[in-house]
């Protein structure tokens, strides 16, 4: 039976206007120019440093209308940031109070949304402009838990303009990461972690039994020897019925047999496969 789950997480913006495209162009690290009309992708919006402001999921309708999607917590900073140069071009960016569905299985004939944003072959994005009579049968963790098994980043207030882009794995997912596109902001540190090796971490999935729910932003613990140390960065955390489903920003030369455990009640947490190929 598929599932439909409201993502009351996240904020739709649209950012619409004649110079859009040229706009978003050079702000985001995905390359909105070959991206097709109709098509979505995740991209980051990068400070001068390199380090991400925000992580939107964006659709493209046209060269002059864009559809991004945030997680609420990152706002109105994020947007913000996104917005500091458009005073500057013919670009405007507006909040809309639209029906946001998550969908894992087939979609019925009856619901016809706005649009939909295809993830992979089990989920989507339902976007309506008007709230569809939709009968919601699944939590919004079970769509964050799939998201953690499909290596997809979360980005939150507590881990807001720490890491760039690598170090969430963004070059391996979809058409996040442009390497050829020219210059944005952050540019210049994102192709030195890619061309000069500069870039020391990569996100992981973890696995462990416990009802406990560590906070994002912080650490879990490595075996060395006989001794524990504090490693690594939570990003994402879902406790499914006493299943904990973690992201964690470690170094890039992990051993995956390395044991790890979380800090809080010493549950074992073990590394899972990424769906996605790193290098």
């Amino acid at each position: 039976m598929s599932q439909f789950i409201r993502l009351d997480q996240y904020q739709l913006i649209e950012a619409h206007g004649a110079d859009a495209e040229k706009y978003l162009q050079g702000q985001l690290t995905a390359d909105l120019i070959a991206l097709p009309s109709g098509a979505n992708t995740l991209a980051a919006h990068c400070d001068p440093k390199g380090k991400m402001n925000a992580i939107f999921r964006l659709l493209k309708v046209d060269s002059e209308q864009f559809f991004l999607l945030i997680k609420k917590d990152l706002l109105p900073s994020a947007l913000d940031a996104l917005k500091k140069y458009a005073v500057f071009s013919k670009i405007s960016f507006d909040l809309r109070d639209w029906q946001i569905v998550g969908l894992i299985g087939k979609k019925c004939g009856k619901i016809e949304p706005r649009f939909t944003l295809e993830i992979d072959e089990q989920r989507a994005i339902l976007l309506n402009e008007s709230a569809l009579p939709i009968n919601f049968n699944a939590d919004e963790k079970i769509w964050e838990s799939a998201d953690i098994q499909a290596g997809l980043p979360n980005l939150s207030a507590a881990t807001q303009n720490l890491f760039i882009p690598q170090a969430l794995n963004l070059q391996a997912i979809e058409q996040a990461i442009s390497f050829t596109k020219g210059c944005y902001i952050g540019q210049e540190t994102v192709a030195r972690a890619k061309y000069r090796g500069a870039n020391k971490r990569a996100m992981f999935i973890l696995k462990g039994k416990t009802q406990t729910l560590p906070a994002i932003g912080s650490e879990i613990e490595m075996r060395l020897e006989s001794n524990w140390r504090k490693t690594g960065s939570i990003i994402n955390a879902v406790n499914l019925d006493g299943l904990l489903w973690l992201l964690v920003v470690l170094n890039n030369d992990i051993d995956p047999t390395q044991v790890f455990r979380l800090a809080q009640d010493e549950t074992t947490l073990v590394v899972q496969p990424l769906p996605y190929a790193l290098n």
